[in-house]
């Protein structure tokens, strides 16, 4: 009998984050959650956080807080961003600063706690988000492309690194989902964007825990270091 397994997940809240707790509290998995408010999901087995990743201290207090209660994280998904959706010329470097901490920052010190644990278990999955503006380079999307970008290095490097120790590494490449973070996007963009995808349409939530449970999936230990992007992104 295999033992209950407990996924973390950041950004819980809302949008794909909300979308992902229930649906694995739904296969049987604890699901440890955080935001940086509170959530009104109630379930026995959901547990959240009021915590910003950008916050490192809380985030190494969050994560042994974790291991204390449950003894194991089986499964990481680095959900939790934000966007900034505009031209250059017009984006304040305060704006750049904050979509890195988030993105970026909040990735790295969730991977490397958790990670640690991982490493003494010699058994683990950690999932990234990165997202499709990040090979189309879009235009208005400099700081946020270039934040996705450094996620994917950091999964690449991840992968490397950790895979002595029986963690894989990868991330999963959303194309537009209709969630907060594309609501203030006119309509316009989004079906440029869509046209230049392989498959003209928009994507859903089943699209993106179909990719997790593939890179979280007991057969897949041989998968690592490996970004999927949702759409067909060549």
């Amino acid at each position: 009998m295999i033992d209950q397994r407990v996924i973390f997940i950041t950004g819980t809240r809302k949008g794909i984050g909300r979308y992902l707790s229930e649906y694995y509290l739904d296969k049987n998995m604890i699901v440890c959650g955080c935001s940086r408010s509170e959530s009104d999901l109630k379930h026995p087995n959901y547990y959240h956080f009021e915590v910003d990743v950008t916050d490192e201290k809380s985030v190494i207090k969050m994560v042994s807080n974790v291991l204390k209660k449950h003894r194991r994280i089986d499964y990481l998904l680095n959900n939790a961003g934000v966007a900034s959706m505009n031209h250059s010329l017009l984006t304040p470097q305060v704006t750049v600063e904050k979509v890195f901490k988030t993105n970026v920052f909040g990735t790295f010190s969730m991977s490397r706690e958790v990670a640690k644990f991982m490493a003494k278990n010699k058994r683990g999955r950690i999932v990234n988000f990165s997202s499709v503006a990040a090979p189309l380079n879009l235009e208005g999307e400099s700081a946020y492309a270039a934040s996705k970008a450094s996620v994917e290095q950091l999964t690449k490097i991840f992968a490397k690194e950790f895979a002595t120790y029986g963690i894989t590494c990868n991330a999963i490449g959303p194309s537009p989902i209709y969630t907060d973070l594309i609501k203030n996007v006119g309509k316009d963009k989004i079906d440029d964007l869509i046209k230049r995808q392989a498959l003209k349409n928009i994507a859903t939530m089943e699209d993106v825990s179909n990719v997790i449970d593939f890179f979280i999936s007991d057969l897949s230990s041989s998968i690592t270091g490996q970004i999927i992007y949702l759409g067909g992104i060549f």
